[in-house]
């Protein structure tokens, strides 16, 4: 049986700028991994409404579950809810559970709940909260999408609050040969190797260090002893 499927959404201007740099796709990746639930498609857009509606109507169609990252903060630029919202046809406002985490988290601190802040605790109908213990700000699921914080130390956390609620497969095993040849010399060899192990991924990443040409071939799949077999053959080959 296959197992289930994710797709991400980046949310931010500052991402797609360059101002930035994404953190949060590389964490879920291998926490995906980790818990048999394959990562297949990552999207980044921009602050614009029409674009995350979009994005999370067509993920949420083609596979099991869409994490997003970023857009659930305090300011006019954190438009996300209000998208997931409207991507199916939800109504959102200011709900009281989430009021109230933030209400406490800020009577602790001695801030004052104002109306930005206040806009973390606008939720949609039908959603369940994430927990948060980084900022207290609660996250979102809205049917089968997750929505998470861009902050990276938020994001992390949320994630761990999602993952062990979610119906997983068999983990992603991987092994990895390093080589001092380039690809062109190894190309036909793994193309034969994946012919005769179909049920495995195999991969050729070239690199180049101090004038030297490499590759380092990973050989990734869900059965142990098939990818020992695999890999075991490739090493012996690429000795002769």
């Amino acid at each position: 049986m296959p197992n289930p499927t994710a797709a991400m959404i980046v949310i931010g201007d500052e991402i797609l700028s360059g101002r930035t740099r994404d953190s949060n796709m590389h964490h879920l990746a291998n926490e995906l991994t980790k818990a048999g639930i394959n990562l297949a498609e990552v999207r980044v857009v921009s602050d614009d409404a029409a674009a995350i509606t979009g994005a999370t109507r067509a993920l949420s169609a083609a596979y099991d579950n869409v994490f997003t990252s970023g857009g659930i903060g305090p300011t006019h630029d954190d438009i996300t809810a209000d998208c997931i919202a409207a991507a199916f046809d939800a109504h959102i406002d200011v709900r009281d559970d989430a009021r109230a985490l933030l209400a406490a988290h800020y009577k602790r601190t001695g801030a004052e709940l104002n109306a930005a802040r206040l806009r973390m605790a606008r939720i949609p109908d039908g959603a369940t909260l994430i927990d948060n213990p980084v900022s207290i700000a609660p996250g979102f699921t809205l049917k089968n999408v997750h929505v998470m914080a861009g902050v990276p130390a938020v994001f992390e956390a949320m994630v761990a609050s999602v993952i062990p609620t979610l119906t997983g497969g068999a983990p992603l095993l991987s092994q990895t040969l390093r080589l001092n040849r380039g690809e062109g010399e190894v190309a036909q060899l793994l193309g034969q190797i994946a012919a005769d192990f179909p049920d495995l991924s195999i991969g050729s990443y070239p690199f180049q260090k101090d004038g030297v040409y490499g590759t380092n071939i990973v050989i990734r799949g869900q059965n142990g002893a098939l990818l020992d077999a695999a890999m075991t053959r490739l090493a012996d080959e690429v000795a002769q």
